[in-house]
């Protein structure tokens, strides 16, 4: 089988990181890539989950903030539109 090189850009900082984890688990990152690579193959898919990198902005956040304002108006206070500030 022919063998090609992929090169990929990371912060290095979690290149070194994910060096030593390998190592840590007795492969190197190349093995590690190829695993990663077969999986998705094998499963059509992403083999890990990914969410929301803000958690504020969560289905289960959303609706706890949706019950608390409905609470807060039942009890006759006010609901105000939140508004995105610039940061």
């Amino acid at each position: 089988m022919s063998q090609t090189t992929l090169s990929v850009r990371m912060d290095s900082e979690v290149k070194k990181e994910f060096d030593a984890f390998c190592a840590d688990v007795g492969m190197n990152t190349s093995v590690a890539v190829n695993m990663f690579a077969k999986a998705v193959l094998r499963e059509r898919r992403i083999p890990f989950e990914i969410s929301d990198a803000d958690p504020f902005y969560s289905k289960a956040n959303m609706e706890r903030l949706s019950a608390a304002a409905a609470r807060m108006e039942a009890r006759g206070g006010t609901v105000h539109e939140l508004m995105e500030a610039d940061d």
